[in-house]
């Protein structure tokens, strides 16, 4: 089965119970040995539940920014993973985007554990 990419899009704010958003999602996804997730934190952007543009400013202590969190591996363990994540992201009050779109894998090379 090919390897697929599933995408959270939010905000760096955005918290399930206690815990942020986007640190949640990489736990959770490290305890279902999923293979790999990686954190974007955008300089720039809106979404659908804000009017304003949100952007980076060496001056401000705490910014509202967006973030994106990537997950790849097999679009059956991707979507098993959403299945359990899917109630606790329609609890929040604010919105998401959420997507899944297939990969191509041009390099696999996993690297020495230290």
């Amino acid at each position: 089965m090919p390897e697929s990419v599933l995408k959270i899009h939010a905000s760096n704010t955005d918290r399930i119970g206690n815990d942020l958003l986007y640190e949640h999602i990489v736990y959770l996804a490290k305890e279902k040995g999923l293979a790999g997730v990686t954190v974007y934190r955008g300089i720039m952007g809106y979404g659908m539940s804000s009017g304003a543009i949100t952007s980076t400013r060496f001056w401000e202590l705490t910014e509202k920014l967006p973030v994106l969190i990537e997950i790849i591996d097999k679009r059956e363990k991707l979507e098993e993973f959403f299945r359990v994540i899917e109630p606790e992201l329609l609890k929040m009050p604010k919105g998401c985007l959420v997507t899944i779109e297939p990969a191509e894998v041009l390099l696999r090379k996993p690297g020495k554990k230290e």
